[in-house]
């Protein structure tokens, strides 16, 4: 119904509020979930700032989420249009019949971290040793690390390891403690971590590469259910195109990273440096064959290693879950 589209959305930590006023014309509403403060924040208030979204046609309503595990819970529940997630977590869920789609958001990975001063120089390194995971035992960062050491050693690291869950905030606070001996972290925390004196082991990157996987499939994009955009009246296509617009001023402009500098809350000239350059290199390009074949593969990997509960049971690789578009 179009009056629960519109209402405040309820339950979970879950706000939604108006981004910006409806144009004289008409403007494709999409309801969009964010993180207050996260990295999709940051291209939502570029859009606002320079009017990307009266330019592309789009009325954009934030759906404010508490962590991103409430995103997929917002899908779910109809409350939102649009998330930011995984692709693995939509592809398990298209093979159980949900009609979602995916549209790449960001190629930014995360680091396997030690401190500075760190004997450790491999990952053999890290056997009996307490690492520090920026999530769950599902992370897919740690999956593939766990496939990278089963390849490199022929050991699995979930075994052989420590690894210590938490949310990244409070893996990045054990490990400036020196209560971790190393850290798998997502970009936006390696960025920090690295300009206070934390040395990459590994990248994520280089895990993927390592597998055999290239070029790199962005991981992580937006998502809808195109069965339910179709029902409401929703183009998505708007909001696609907001956003290549605000990734194209922000891959190249430092005066629009100045005016989003309050969102980005860097403690210093070098963090708020380390993290403009780390989002620019993971602003995606359009997604091709070439990216499909790469995530197929990618998915046939972590399907190989067992590990059901990332990619679910049953799940069968869909290339029909990638959205393509021109313009």
């Amino acid at each position: 119904m179009h009056d629960r589209r519109q209402a405040l959305v309820v339950g979970a930590g879950v706000l939604a509020f108006a981004l910006a006023p409806t144009s004289a014309r008409a403007a494709s509403t999409v309801r969009l979930t964010s993180v207050k403060y996260g990295t999709v924040s940051w291209l939502i208030e570029t859009i606002r700032l320079y009017g990307l979204d009266k330019k592309n046609d789009l009325d954009l309503k934030i759906v404010e989420v508490a962590n991103n595990q409430a995103g997929p819970v917002a899908l779910l529940a109809g409350e939102a249009d649009v998330i930011v997630t995984d692709w693995t977590w939509a592809l398990r869920l298209r093979s159980k019949g949900n009609d979602l789609k995916f549209s790449p958001y960001s190629s930014a990975l995360g680091s396997l971290l030690v401190p500075k001063d760190s004997p450790f120089k491999t990952l053999a390194d890290l056997e009996g040793k307490r690492v520090g995971i920026a999530g769950t035992s599902i992370d897919k960062s740690w999956v593939l690390l766990r496939a990278y050491g089963m390849k490199l050693l022929g050991k699995d690291l979930e075994k052989i390891a420590h690894p210590v869950y938490g949310a990244p905030p409070l893996i990045t606070e054990e490990f400036r403690n020196g209560r971790l001996d190393a850290c798998l972290n997502f970009w936006t925390y390696a960025a920090r971590l690295t300009t206070e004196g934390a040395r990459q082991l590994l990248t994520v990157d280089d895990i993927i590469k390592a597998l055999d996987v290239s070029p790199i499939p962005p991981l992580v994009g937006f998502v809808w259910s195109q069965k339910d955009v179709q029902a409401h009246g929703v183009s998505v296509e708007p909001l696609l195109a907001a956003v290549s617009d605000a990734n194209k001023l922000l891959a190249s402009s430092d005066e629009a990273w100045e005016r989003i500098k309050p969102l980005v809350k860097p403690v210093n000239d070098a963090e708020f440096t380390a993290l403009r350059e780390y989002f620019r290199s993971g602003v995606p390009g359009p997604w091709t064959k070439a990216e499909t074949d790469s995530a197929g593969k990618l998915t046939q990997l972590l399907i190989d290693l067992g590990d059901s509960e990332l990619v679910g049971d049953g799940t069968r690789f869909d290339p029909n879950l990638f959205h393509t578009h021109t313009g």
